[in-house]
Parts: structure tokens; sequence; C-alpha cells
């Protein structure tokens, strides 16, 4: 991971990396749009190309905002059959395009989308990229009720979890912040994470990594292809 980026250079490695996934975007598809100052970027760069869409189902309501505001037709997910592709940030990235999200808190319907999609493509700059997941906290969407539960068991995990107190998701949830994870496996924690009673979703993505990560730095824009993981 790399850390000792300037703000200007962050956010011009967010909109190179936002336009280079502009080639990914089909005439006439719908698009799923996931959230966060990344994406924000690939909304203002698909405004600006003007690629003809059927439509776009968005992972926030703050996208959803943005893509209404450029003209973009933002459909209701419970109407469309298919999504061709989607397209979001992430916090982390392995080399195996498994994922850390959810530092915006919509990371329930961002994996709701990335499963329905038939093409998932992830946009991250170079800081965001790292050998195993849980430097970044993963975050674990919980109904209110379920809270102090979930957090207990959380520990019993190897979790340090922290209530980001006063957030709320689109969906009325809290977000439980979890640190200290030994993410060795990111499959299980998954599973597991997700099975207890009162969890939403957890902000790991590996049972759904993404197709391709593009990658910017200041050497340009690298691309991974998921590759198939021995265990």
């Amino acid at each position: 991971m790399v850390d000792n980026l300037d703000t200007d250079t962050i956010q011009r490695l967010k909109i190179e990396v936002a336009q280079a996934a502009l080639k990914y975007v089909r005439p006439d598809t719908v698009l799923g749009v996931g959230s966060g100052s990344t994406v924000n970027a690939f909304i203002d760069a698909l405004t600006a190309a003007q690629i003809p869409l059927k439509g776009a189902v968005a992972a926030s309501l703050e996208s959803e905002r943005r893509l209404k505001s450029a003209g973009i037709e933002v459909l209701d997910f419970n109407w469309v059959d298919s999504l061709d592709i989607y397209i979001d940030g992430a916090d982390e990235t392995t080399d195996f395009l498994c994922l850390t999200k959810g530092g915006g808190a919509a990371l329930t319907r961002e994996k709701i989308l990335a499963t329905a999609a038939r093409q998932f493509i992830c946009m991250v700059d170079i800081r965001k990229r790292v050998n195993r997941l849980g430097a970044f906290p993963i975050p674990v969407e919980v109904i209110p009720f379920a809270r102090s539960y979930v957090a207990r068991k959380l520990i019993g995990l190897g979790g340090q979890p922290t209530w980001r107190q006063g957030v709320f998701t689109d969906n009325g949830n809290v977000i439980l912040d979890v640190k200290g994870l030994d993410i060795v496996d990111p499959f299980a924690l998954e599973s597991a994470i997700e099975a207890l009673p009162g969890v939403v979703c957890c902000g790991i993505f590996a049972k759904r990594r993404a197709d391709i990560a593009l990658i910017s730095s200041e050497k340009g824009i690298d691309t991974l292809l998921a590759q198939p993981i021995l265990k």
C-alpha cells in the first residue's frame, strides 16, 4: 500500500482510473454504479462521454442523485431483469481481486449489485492495492436491535469492533467497523460474519470478487484479471 501521495495526486489518479473504466461501458446496456469518491469521478466521466444507456442502477442514494443530475435515467432494481456491468471502487484490493468495501456505508447494496452483474469492474488508485485484506477496518452492516450482540460475536472472531456512531445506512441500519481480524481466508471469514444473526452484510467481497481491477498509479493504469484461487 502506498500512503505518501498528496491530495492533488490522489484526485488525479481517481479521475484517470475512472476514465479508464469507460471503455467497459457498452451502449444501450443497463449499468450498475457503486458509490464513493472514485465513483463520483466515474459519473463525471460518464456524463462527459455521453454514452447512450438503457439506464443505471445506483448502489446509494448519493450516486442516484448524481446520476439523475447528469441526466441519466435511474432504474428501480426490482424492475431490472439483468445487470450487464457493475462499476465501483474499493477500500482495499488484493491481486486476487478480493476486496474490502463499505467505507461509505453502502456495502449491502454494492454487494447485491456486484453479485447480480455479469461483470464487476473495480476502480482503485495504487494506495488501495494490498497483499492481504484487513489494514482497512472491515465494515459490517447490522440491524440496530442486534448491534451489541453482533459486536460481542465479532470479538469472539478476533476482531475489535467500533460502532460508527451517528451513521445510518440507506437501509436504516448501523455500521460496526472491525479492526484486528486476521484475514488469512477471506472467503471463510466473510461467510462466518454474514452467518451471524443480525448481520445484514459484511464488507469483505471474496465470494463475489471483482472480475477486473483497474489500478491507477503515476506509472499509468494496471489491469488485473481475476485468477483462480488455490486453497
